[in-house]
């Protein structure tokens, strides 16, 4: 996303100035082919309510986007107003009511930063540029969501824009349907958040990440460990492992077992990692690292330099499975045998989702989440790596129980992304508020 300070203004297409404000909204260097009639940089609420009232009366769809980390570029649309919403990004703090409020287009690294300052807490996105807008209405995991959950359940209530032009607050309490909503249902959503309420946390104390790296011929044993300790590892820590053509300390393809923890004083965060010094696979390891104090801050830095470079172009998947290991290694082998080239990575997240979610549209979730993010350079290698990520998700769905919309590939491999009933309501819920269908939806063709 392109943040020059500049007032925002509107571009028909074709006119001068068109093409910078389009792909300056998209973190994907990919470009999809597709073109907006018109894109408005709103600078206020108050732009968006005449942008949705000018769409009205235009007959034209209105997409929207706050970070453009959207890999799949679904906002991205052929003959649509794209609301670009960047500029909404003010960040207010109420340090005695633990809550603050803040624009759809306010970054999460930003967000850490304010409210690190503050000694609070907020579950943020891992990548620094990721928009809070569609971060949060998607479902939002974030630092610490095995413990504080995901973002969306930290959302007190959203201040919203409907397709009739009407600015409405919603919560618990005032437009409850609404505000079940926007948590979770991300591109189906049928209202432009302007401003989100979150309720915030103390920060924790110790906050530091712990690692170890194998080579890629221990991948069968590494990842039958990992689901083995899975349900024993402390929620203060996010049991990931990354599977990458060049990890830390190794000049060729393998694996990174990486615990990130947040916890409230350093004995206890040494306790939540002390499962990689026990390993019993720790003598194959390339390197086991102690645990490391780090802020989340240069965490989220140092997770863009190395795996969400600018520039790059991307092919990305995912889904969430239950099914039993031995079941999944072929497809992880498959996977690991044909990666394009770094910084191109393969996410397990060890999720172990943790009893019941309060009542809202987020509802896809299993104990552990898959992810391929395939990203190249030159345009002459679309062909050769495009299709990577999805080739290897459609061959593994029937060991998936859906899809996150924070990695969706809708429009090249329709997936589940939310429980069948949630579903239904959601488009019970469009058809009152939005019987036109003018703001968001699902994407539909070939991306």
């Amino acid at each position: 996303m392109i943040r020059d300070g500049k007032p925002g203004r509107s571009f028909a297409r074709g006119e001068a100035g068109y093409e910078r404000a389009l792909f300056g909204t998209s973190f994907n260097g990919r470009d999809p082919g597709r073109r907006p009639e018109r894109i408005v940089q709103a600078n206020t609420a108050a732009d968006v309510i005449a942008a949705v009232k000018a769409a009205q009366a235009q007959g034209l769809k209105i997409t929207v986007c706050s970070g453009g980390h959207n890999w799949a570029q679904n906002h991205i649309r052929d003959g649509v107003l794209m609301l670009d919403l960047s500029r909404l990004n003010t960040i207010q703090i109420d340090r005695a009511a633990m809550t603050a409020r803040i624009g759809p287009g306010c970054e999460g690294a930003e967000l850490n930063r304010r409210l690190a300052r503050r000694g609070l807490f907020f579950p943020t996105p891992h990548a620094p540029d990721v928009g809070m807008g569609g971060f949060l209405l998607q479902g939002g995991f974030g630092w610490g969501s095995r413990a504080f959950g995901m973002a969306c359940e930290n959302v007190l209530g959203v201040d919203v824009v409907l397709a009739d032009g009407s600015l409405v607050q919603a919560d618990a309490q005032t437009h409850p349907d609404l505000y079940w909503a926007a948590r979770g249902s991300g591109l189906g959503f049928f209202g432009v958040v302007v401003a989100f309420h979150l309720k915030l946390h103390k920060r924790p104390r110790a906050i530091g990440i712990a690692s170890q790296v194998f080579g890629l011929e221990h991948l069968d044993e590494v990842y039958r460990w990992l689901d083995a300790i899975g349900p024993s590892v402390s929620r203060q820590v996010e049991l990931q492992m990354l599977m990458t053509p060049r990890p830390m300390f190794l000049n060729r393809p393998g694996l990174e077992v990486i615990a990130p923890v947040l916890a409230d004083s350093w004995r206890a965060a040494r306790e939540a990692v002390a499962f990689l010094k026990t390993s019993p696979l720790r003598s194959k390891a390339v390197v086991t690292t102690p645990l490391l104090p780090l802020s989340l801050d240069v965490m989220q830095k140092g997770a863009a330099r190395t795996h969400f470079p600018d520039g790059m172009r991307w092919c990305v998947d995912n889904m969430w499975t239950d099914a039993p290991i031995d079941d999944l290694l072929p497809g992880l082998r498959a996977i690991a045998a044909d990666m394009p080239p770094e910084p191109s990575h393969v996410l397990w997240l060890d999720w172990r989702a943790a009893g019941e979610r309060p009542d809202m549209a987020f509802s896809m979730e299993a104990q552990r989440y898959l992810a391929l993010y395939g990203e190249w350079r030159n345009p002459a290698d679309d062909g050769r790596y495009l299709d990577w990520a999805t080739r290897h998700m459609r061959a593994m769905a029937p060991l998936g129980v859906g899809s996150q919309l924070a990695d969706e590939n809708l429009a090249r491999r329709p997936a589940k992304v939310l429980a069948d009933a949630n579903l239904k309501r959601l488009e019970a819920l469009r058809e009152r508020y939005d019987p036109q269908g003018l703001i968001g939806g699902w994407p539909g063709g070939e991306a």
